[in-house]
């Protein structure tokens, strides 16, 4: 491994290799959003943000900088959620909870004050319901172009598929968002389609 900003023989420079506690410092609130937008229960949201940091610790000397701190740490949580997923699924009886996390809610109150922390609080609670009826490909594509706002390469890199095929996933996911968005206005809100 080259030393971190240096540029290996015959590819792209590398990026500073940031220590464990940076990574973490810089990086967890980040992780903790997009894994709740991923569609982890928000009861199980801090387990599943501790295991992606775990793998990244115990990977963090394998890291060359070859990617984006983000990027990486990216695909790690993808795999963490798509294993919660498979493990959930064996759980007989398991029904996600609908609370949102008590400490998000108190600094949003904080920070925000009653009406307009109310407000976002519906808002997310309306978006996580709206993604809550892709499947999870287009979930995952959804989510990290349109909230994570990757690109579609990056995206492609994440997944570990080709990019074609993050195009055409991103494509649908976008037509049924708006698709479920339009049922919304016009069944929640009374709108016209």
């Amino acid at each position: 491994m080259s030393a971190a900003g240096t540029q290996p023989e015959g590819g792209a420079p590398c990026l500073a290799i940031p220590t464990f506690e940076t990574l973490y410092e810089e990086n967890l609130t980040f992780v903790w959003r997009a894994a709740r937008r991923l569609g982890i229960d928000p009861g199980d949201t801090d387990d599943v943000v501790q295991e992606v940091f775990v793998v990244a610790h115990r990977k963090l000397a394998e890291f060359e900088g070859r990617a984006q701190v983000k990027t990486w740490l990216l695909k790690i949580l993808v795999r963490v959620v798509r294993h919660y997923f498979r493990t959930q699924q064996r759980k007989p009886g398991h029904r996600p909870s609908q609370s949102l996390d008590d400490l998000d809610a108190l600094r949003d109150y904080q920070t925000r004050g009653p009406a307009e922390s109310a407000e976002r609080r519906e808002a997310v609670r309306i978006l996580d319901g709206l993604l809550d009826r892709m499947d999870s490909e287009k979930r995952e594509v959804f989510v990290l172009a349109e909230i994570e706002q990757l690109s579609s390469v990056e995206i492609a890199e994440v997944l570990g598929v080709n990019v074609n095929t993050i195009y055409s996933r991103l494509r649908v996911a976008r037509q049924e968002f708006e698709q479920a968005v339009r049922r919304f206005q016009t069944h929640e809100l009374g709108g016209t389609p």
